[in-house]
């Protein structure tokens, strides 16, 4: 995978199905790096395998599509290029789409009443003058903030109190299709001092549950609570008592539980959430305490479904396993979960109707595709990554598992290119920790793999997959256990005569960023770095990061080590890549980082990318990704040469994407591509 086949990948988002079973919608989107913005349209595609996936909407931006439960609508959200999302609709039946909503921030998903005579979803109200709605006011001649709660700002976004999350409902007009007049116009049924999200109807019509955090410590834990509102308007309700982290709640059919995904239990201090297991939960809608299905400690749900899917008396839930999001069956009467989908694969999405369930499955080929279950039956339904699969160039990885100093087990993946070797190698650290490398497409590594790189990567304890003693065994112990795990897998990795154990790099990202950073304090083993988005420092990144106020004491411990404080050791030719918008690492972690190496003279150079967030590799600007790809192949290139292709030699110019070169003055030395110069939430 070369760094331009980026525009080659599609992403199925989570599907919707017909109430009779016989269609599913989804949206996929794909980087155009010629107008460096993401397109999405929607896609309909028979679940009985009959007719090919074809496209449905045109619109730039199209997404979150839902099917009302009488089946005569597709409602979905759908944002013109530079513009909002707004609320659509379409008749199933055939015609064109109306526009129903005109928000000033855009609007959220849609989640339609049993009745389908309504609509419901979350949306963000501005304050007046700010965000554009005062046309002679930009944003740096908006008044000043005045912050008073630790719960202020969200990576990717920025402020939040001057633009609360609330819901709104609307009652579609009589005739849906006519828009020869104003939209309709949506009620706010909640004010948004929780920060409201994950709206859901109750049976009867009558209420909306959704999740918010209105009690009296709310700035200062991760406790959330499920709220019912009547629809009509009123004073909120809590549902759920006790200490708990809710998200995605849905009613039963009877309206007497109301199951969620949650934390069912954050301790006394409500900050209690390292290593924890997000896990089926459910309450009654009479109000109590959550009670798990499924126990935390052994489940962690990995799916990207924006809701609790409940289907034929079952609750259908993604599952980490080992690298894996497995798809289980969780009866609501108690019974044995059945496993639907299970192997090397990563279920991305969920839903379900007329007794068929289509899931979004990922794996190492290909960003996802569409499978229709059935009992008995699993179908193939869609073939969206076959472009990039057929350039022939991306890769498959071994799984290996390896052993840890102290006899722990320590699995991951060895992905090789073509061709003896030896290659030469990077060491990859994901960020989390509580996440997982696993059975899915990572550009990443095929970027790599295809530039001539042999990939190792692994899941050291505090990865999520493996249950919570794996995930808390690094709990206030940063750099101790994770750190050897790390090693230990590398080490044998390298014991494959393919891998050159003289020529090594590591790249870390986020989390993964500040293990690299500690590891280069400790050893002169790697031949490069790359420190990426990273936490570099624990004691300003508590107090500088959108979550470091809780984050840095729950994960961290009480005297974190700082690989910033022995910077002094490091020796390592070392690209720092950071956004200069990242909220979630903030850029002085980097920069700070760059100085301490240059004032010591260590090769090094510092890459910024402008407007972007933390997400950048994964969600940034389609032409910042490429260019993030050229600068690390660059790098790499200047101090691993002879990755150029598989066999070790430099790829011809017909095989690489031109690449800057920009002399980095001071103590750097010259680097190509360097211009001048990584759930609750994770730093991942």
């Amino acid at each position: 995978m070369r760094p331009a086949d980026l525009a080659l990948l599609r992403t199925p988002g989570t599907p919707a199905v017909s109430p009779d079973g016989r269609m599913a919608v989804v949206a996929v989107s794909r980087p155009d790096l010629d107008a460096d913005e993401y397109r999405a349209q929607l896609w309909a595609v028979p679940t009985d395998g009959s007719a090919p996936a074809r496209p449905l909407t045109s619109g730039a931006r199209d997404s979150a599509p839902a099917f009302s439960p009488d089946g005569r609508w597709l409602a979905y959200l759908s944002a013109a290029p530079g513009g909002h999302p707004q609320l659509h609709l379409l008749p199933t039946a055939g015609g064109a789409p109306r526009r129903l909503t005109d928000a000033p921030l855009g609007a959220g998903a849609p989640m339609w009443s049993p009745d389908s005579r309504r609509l419901a979803w979350v949306a963000r109200v501005p304050e007046e003058g700010r965000y554009g709605t005062a046309d002679d006011v930009p944003p740096e001649a908006e008044p000043p903030r005045l912050v008073t709660r630790l719960r202020h700002r969200v990576d990717d976004l920025g402020y939040t109190a001057d633009r609360p999350s609330c819901v709104f409902v609307l009652d579609l007009p009589a005739d849906p299709l006519d828009d020869t007049g104003d939209p309709p116009e949506a009620r706010q049924l909640t004010d948004g001092r929780g920060e409201d999200t994950d709206v859901a109807w109750s049976p009867d019509g009558g209420t909306l549950a959704f999740v918010s955090a209105r009690h009296a410590r709310a700035d200062r834990d991760c406790v959330r609570d499920v709220w019912l509102v009547p629809v009509g308007g009123g004073e909120p309700r809590r549902v759920t008592r006790g200490r708990g982290e809710c998200r995605l709640p849905a009613f039963d059919p009877a309206g007497t539980w109301i199951y969620v995904t949650a934390r069912p239990d954050l301790g006394p201090d409500g900050l209690d959430v390292a290593g924890r297991g997000l896990t089926l939960c459910r309450v009654p809608a009479a109000g109590g305490p959550l009670e798990a299905v499924l126990d935390p400690r052994d489940t962690h749900r990995g799916d990207e479904t924006p809701a609790t899917v409940l289907s034929g008396g079952a609750a259908l839930v993604g599952v980490e396993r080992r690298g894996s999001v497995a798809l289980l069956r969780v009866p609501l009467d108690g019974g044995a979960p059945e496993t639907l989908v299970e192997g090397p694969f990563t279920v991305r999405g969920v839903a379900a109707g007329g007794g068929v369930v289509v899931a979004t499955v990922a794996h190492d080929r290909s960003a996802g595709e569409l499978v229709a279950i059935t009992p008995g039956r699993r179908r193939l339904l869609t073939g969206f990554g076959a472009a990039l699969g057929a350039t022939g160039r991306l890769h498959r990885g071994t799984e290996r598992t390896a052993t840890a100093p102290d006899g722990a087990p320590v699995h991951g993946w060895v992905t090789t290119p073509e061709g003896p070797g030896p290659h030469p190698v990077l060491l990859l650290v994901h960020g989390g920790p509580f996440t997982q490398y696993g059975w899915s497409l990572l550009d990443e590594t095929q970027v790599y793999v295809s530039a001539g790189y042999a990939v190792v990567q692994c899941n050291p304890r505090g990865s999520s997959g493996y249950g919570e003693e794996h995930a808390r065994a690094v709990v206030g112990a940063w750099g101790d256990r994770d750190a050897a795990d790390v090693l230990a897998f590398l080490d044998a990795a390298l014991a494959d005569p393919a891998l050159d154990a003289d020529r090594v790099g590591v790249h870390g990202g986020s989390y993964g960023g500040f293990l690299t950073a500690l590891l280069l304090t400790r050893t002169d083993r790697f031949a490069a770095a790359v420190v990426e988005r990273a936490v570099t420092d624990p004691a300003s990144f508590a107090g500088s990061s959108d979550i470091g106020w809780w984050y840095a004491d729950a994960y961290m411990g009480t005297d974190p080590v700082s690989p910033l404080a022995q910077a002094a050791s490091i020796r390592t030719p070392t690209l720092v890549v950071h956004s200069e918008r990242d909220e979630r690492c903030p850029v002085e972690q980097g920069r700070r980082l760059f100085v301490a190496l240059q004032r010591q003279g260590v090769p090094s150079a510092l890459l910024l990318f402008p407007g972007e967030g933390h997400e950048l590799s994964r969600s940034g600007r389609p032409r910042h990704r490429l260019a993030r790809f050229e600068h690390l192949l660059a790098w790499w290139d200047r101090w691993l040469p002879g990755g150029g292709q598989a066999g070790g030699s430099r790829a011809p110019s017909s095989d690489t994407t031109s690449r800057p070169s920009t002399r980095v003055a001071g103590n750097t030395a010259t680097c190509p591509g360097a211009a001048g110069t990584g759930s609750p939430p994770s730093i991942s």
